[in-house]
């Protein structure tokens, strides 16, 4: 890439090096100072020469992204259910199929004036800071493991000036004795030994693996939520692309009713959920 002299030309020689179109836009956007959705103005400049000091920056990138790093870590930025996420390797890379889940939320705490809502593995706090921001009357507990992934969530809703109540422990610990119209979680779901880690190996490893067949950490929320939940209280979890079948079989085991999952912008069903209501039969 040494003899790269132009927009233009940069980006060729990125998507060259394999790099998808979009992931060498919005590098090169960074690498000179603008912001990472401003492709227009590539379009309008690609003939402008870049200056040694950002073509060495916009390499670097280039090359830590071919290696496998996220863009979103790269750029410091992630975009989530239109809010303007800071994110960082102490933290999974929010995906857009998760805005389903948030989707799903939104539509049952639609009838609530004032709802309670916990987001388990809050990570960058992108679930919980979506409802907040959608509903800023709702009181939502976010929840994590990690104290560095709190920090980020931290900085995150002070940057954007959003109320989050923080709280550090494993799943419903740090909720015990309280009781939600809502939880939500997108939980570690990938089993140890899959195929795909290799390629997520710049993410934290515990938001990623969840044991043998992927389900433990599903396991335990299902087992424990019922615990705290009002009645006809929700819990919706994010899973893999083929374990609705078993997060389903979990949530009815477990006493839930209205069981459905929800599919994705590739019409993988991945989110699933069930009501917590006492007096309901179960079908």
């Amino acid at each position: 890439m040494n003899e790269i002299a132009t927009i233009a030309q940069a980006l060729a020689r990125a998507q060259a090096r394999g790099l998808a179109r979009i992931d060498a836009q919005m590098l090169l956007l960074h690498a000179l100072g603008r912001p990472t959705g401003d492709r227009a103005w590539l379009l309008a400049h690609d003939t402008d020469p870049l200056d040694a000091p950002a073509l060495a920056r916009y390499q670097a990138l280039c090359a830590r992204r071919a290696a496998g790093e996220p863009v979103a870590y790269l750029t410091g930025t992630k975009e989530f259910y239109g809010l303007p996420l800071r994110v960082d390797a102490r933290v999974l890379d929010p995906r857009p199929d998760t805005e389903i889940l948030v989707d799903w939320a939104l539509e049952l705490l639609a009838p609530l004036p004032a709802p309670r809502v916990a987001d388990l593995g809050t990570g960058s706090g992108a679930i919980a800071l979506a409802i907040a921001h959608a509903r800023p009357r709702a009181r939502v507990p976010a929840v994590d493991a990690s104290a560095d992934a709190l920090s980020v969530a931290q900085a995150n809703a002070q940057r954007l000036q959003l109320a989050l109540e923080l709280r550090r422990g494993d799943w419903l610990a740090p909720v015990a004795g309280e009781r939600f119209d809502l939880i939500v979680s997108n939980p570690p779901y990938i089993a140890e030994g899959d195929a795909h880690l290799p390629a997520l190996a710049h993410e934290p490893r515990s938001a990623l693996v969840s044991g043998a067949d992927g389900l433990d950490d599903l396991r335990r929320i299902v087992a424990t939520a019922p615990a705290h939940l009002a009645p006809g209280g929700w819990l919706l979890l994010e899973h893999g692309w083929d374990q609705a079948a078993a997060v389903r079989a979990l949530l009815t085991d477990a006493g839930f009713a209205q069981v459905q999952s929800r599919r994705d912008l590739a019409g993988i069903e991945r989110c699933s959920g069930g009501c917590h209501c006492p007096s309901v039969e179960r079908r």
